[in-house]
């Protein structure tokens, strides 16, 4: 039967392939962009330089969030789930979007397809700087909650 706690634990799972997944992406980058250039003319106009810069600044919002994330995961397992410090983490996982949704922004101006990464990073920042929001609102009728005889 399938329930919260093993929902968690997928969700731990798939936070650490996704970050195999980008520790593999940043080794790998070299090659990627390499075959992309080789693919799109408007991609090898670009250069190689800007699109490693690109993927290797991209790289540390990425860790940041997921790591972020995991440490959020790991306290509402553990059964803190309405503390300053989930709304905390939302905070920067929301910031960790944004900086990346930047990222892919200013790169749109040599290849425009990151447009689409970008507005689709920001969104989500948005989206999680809601939630961040409401956990905060919990988060204060929680307090209030525990301070009421």
């Amino acid at each position: 039967m399938w329930n919260e706690k093993k929902s968690l634990v997928l969700s731990k799972i798939c936070i650490i392939l996704f970050m195999a997944v980008l520790i593999a992406s940043t080794v790998g980058a070299p090659w990627v962009v390499r075959v992309l250039l080789n693919s799109s003319i408007s991609a090898a106009q670009a250069g190689r330089a800007l699109f490693l810069l690109t993927i290797y600044a991209g790289c540390v919002p990425s860790a940041a969030l997921l790591v972020f994330l995991y440490l959020l995961l790991h306290r509402i397992g553990a059964g803190r789930v309405f503390i300053r410090e989930n709304t905390d983490c939302l905070r920067y996982i929301s910031w960790f979007c944004f900086a990346g949704g930047a990222i892919c922004l200013a790169s749109a101006f040599y290849y425009l397809p990151w447009l689409a990464v970008g507005v689709a990073a920001a969104f989500t920042g948005l989206i999680v700087r809601v939630i961040k929001n409401v956990v905060a609102k919990a988060v204060s009728l929680q307090d209030d909650a525990d301070f009421t005889i």
